[in-house]
């Protein structure tokens, strides 16, 4: 994967899933592209109906996406979840470009365990087996995580 061209996406309510995604720029010198939902998920009443919205399924409206995925090799994608689900801005992204995926790779911010169920959501709304798989806590994120995000971007660049 050394001369692949990747691009981070991801979508972060709270900044978490974003340093998370510019460590991982950063580490492998690509590009990046963050999503923004539409609608407003900000405050409890946000952080409650993010929740209710990712736990149904639910998709949401983005704003338009700059970057195109299927010009890269390899997206990375990035979630927080929300009530043991992907993000619904993120279900969104990779149900909208599913067909446009030529390899993935996922990461996630999570408060605790149910991380195979966020993942496999991940691959049935991308189409995708990834290519390599990183969840944090909010534990680690609080740490030095940077062997962790050290050790994902390593299994990408095997790839």
């Amino acid at each position: 994967m050394s001369n692949a061209k990747v691009l981070v996406v991801y979508y972060s309510r709270d900044g978490h899933t974003r340093r998370v995604a510019q460590d991982i720029v950063s580490a492998l010198g690509c590009d990046a592209e963050e999503v923004f939902d539409t609608r407003n998920r900000k405050g409890i009443l946000g952080f409650l109906m993010a929740g209710f919205d990712a736990g149904r399924g639910a998709l949401t409206v983005l704003k338009p996406t700059q970057k195109d995925p299927a010009a890269y090799d390899l997206v990375v994608v990035g979630t927080p979840v929300w009530n043991g689900s992907v993000s619904t801005p993120m279900r969104t992204y990779l149900t909208q470009n599913k067909d446009r995926f030529k390899q993935v790779a996922f990461f996630m911010t999570c408060g605790g365990p149910g991380t195979d169920k966020v993942f496999g959501q991940m691959t049935e709304c991308s189409g995708r087996q990834p290519l390599a798989r990183l969840a944090l806590t909010q534990q680690e994120l609080a740490g030095d995580y940077a062997g962790r995000v050290n050790a994902f971007v390593a299994e990408i660049a095997r790839g």
